[in-house]
């Protein structure tokens, strides 16, 4: 079997454009695969197609040295962009092994691990930054049959903030567990705003609403400050969504500090790289929550990692609030039924692209998420 020709496709999302890629064989086997990027669509899609030509011609079940051609052989660091547009051609080749053999992908690294998976809802506090806004809408989710939610409540502060916005983002939180009650999972998302000292202070105010981990409260990219304030925290520090090899996750494992690893197997190129980090974290007493914040192909091949491995902590679904068209793009999407997902055992990762469907919802450059504009919760794009 030799790959002959890769497509891509983008839909239009109003707060991110979605990228898919589509690896065709000579045999008539395809798989799809994901690269999106917030503000980088087109990016990754030139990315893609530059990087086809070292691959034509190649097997798709030659994974590892597909993903070392394209990321050891073309020398230049690319981060993100660089790895996304790998991991939309990785993740396709696994969609075509598993299509061949007739298994689902995670039937290709050991089995199943798990008969289905704990999921937290995201996204669903699309509104006004306002107590009881979040509280309305958490009450939502629960009656959904979540057991876990996550949430940025900070607005768009950075760095440090202000009594006023420190009082407003404890009672949003207080406001939650208020709806929620005092079984269900909250998880607060930081957004690599703060630093050290902040982070801190939101942490020891936040503990008595018992979150259950305080998610990239400092920047991914200063490990000791991630560190320090992990050591420091009530709260479990959970961090890694960002890194873009397997190298930087080591250093930070080495550390014996960090309580969940969030690997996006987008940002590190593929489903290996990630399936690699997730023994290495086994390796260390820590728990995987594989970051799934892109758009449902990303949501699918999650899922077949997640069946695989042996400390999955939660599965991230942002499916069920997002566009209503997004389950027409994708056919044999991810499904979350009372809190949890019952995975595929369909060839592949169970699902396929439409094309027809996505044609409708083309690309805008205003499609994306600004995390650090006031009112970005609205999730109204730019």
């Amino acid at each position: 079997m030799k790959i002959v020709r890769i497509e891509t496709y983008i839909a239009g999302n109003p707060w991110k454009n979605w990228l898919f890629a589509k690896v065709l064989t000579d045999e008539g086997i395809y798989g799809i695969g994901e690269g999106t990027l917030n503000y980088f669509g087109k990016t990754v899609q030139a990315a893609i197609h530059e990087l086809t030509p070292l691959i034509l011609g190649m097997d798709p079940f030659q994974v590892e040295i597909i993903s070392q051609r394209l990321i050891r052989d073309v020398y230049s660091d690319g981060a993100q962009v660089h790895m996304c547009a790998v991991a939309a051609i990785e993740t396709a080749c696994w969609d075509i092994i598993g299509k061949a053999c007739g298994q689902p992908v995670y039937n290709l690294w050991g089995g199943r691990c798990h008969e289905k998976l704990r999921a937290y809802a995201n996204g669903w506090y699309r509104g006004p930054r306002t107590a009881e806004s979040f509280h309305e809408k958490a009450k939502d989710v629960v009656r959904r049959g979540y057991t876990a939610l996550k949430f940025d409540p900070f607005g768009d502060n950075w760095r440090m903030t202000t009594p006023r916005d420190f009082d407003l983002t404890v009672d949003i939180v207080r406001a939650v567990r208020d709806a929620i009650g005092p079984q269900v999972d909250i998880l607060i998302e930081g957004h690599c705003r703060f630093n050290v000292s902040t982070a801190l202070q939101f942490s020891q105010a936040l503990a008595p609403m018992r979150p259950a981990w305080f998610e990239e409260p400092v920047p991914h990219t200063n490990i000791a400050a991630m560190v320090e304030v992990a050591r420091r925290s009530p709260v479990p520090i959970a961090t890694g969504e960002s890194l873009s090899n397997k190298q930087q996750f080591a250093e930070l494992v080495e550390h014996n500090a960090i309580s969940i690893f969030q690997p996006e197997p987008l940002n590190l190129g593929g489903l290996f790289a990630a399936r690699k980090i997730a023994d290495m974290v086994d390796a260390h007493y820590g728990m995987i929550a594989p970051h799934s914040a892109q758009g449902p192909v990303c949501s699918a091949a999650c899922a077949q990692l997640n069946t695989s491995i042996p400390n999955f902590y939660l599965h991230e679904i942002f499916d069920e609030f997002n566009e209503p068209w997004e389950k027409e793009i994708v056919t044999g999407g991810v499904e979350v039924v009372d809190g949890y997902i019952d995975v595929s055992d369909r060839p592949g990762l169970g699902i396929d692209l439409n094309i027809e469907e996505i044609l409708r919802h083309p690309y805008q450059p205003e499609n994306a998420l600004p995390l650090f504009r006031s009112g970005w919760e609205k999730r109204e794009g730019r």
